[in-house]
């Protein structure tokens, strides 16, 4: 049996859950409109933030299929990091109860 199963299954889960609740609740183009083009990504705010989603659909998929594993894992990688220098520093260490939205989330993952 693959020793890192259970991890792969298990980042691909969040990444995917996280992901398509994005899609279906308008979360996506918000967090394009009203921050990624607020802090300098206009007028690619919306199509920067849906390239990150769709990087997390991708990277889910390939985990699950166990191809591309390294590849994906970068990419991720790549995109948490700039979630936590763009968006999560700022609000601090703690996602909840300490603080809001801090980086230990993304940490986490990585």
């Amino acid at each position: 049996m693959n020793g890192n199963l259970l991890l792969r299954f298990a980042v691909a889960f969040i990444l995917l859950t996280h992901s398509v609740v994005g899609i279906f609740n308008n979360g996506i183009n918000d967090f394009g409109n009203l921050y990624l083009n607020q802090i300098g990504f206009a007028p690619f705010g919306v199509f920067l933030a849906w390239s990150i989603k769709l990087s997390h659909i991708v990277a889910a998929v390939l985990l699950l299929l166990n191809k591309y594993v390294k590849l994906a894992g970068f990419v991720t990688i790549f995109v948490l990091i700039m979630g936590i220098i763009l968006v999560h520093f700022q609000e601090g260490w703690f996602v909840v109860g300490g603080g809001r939205n801090g980086a230990e989330y993304n940490f986490l993952l990585i």
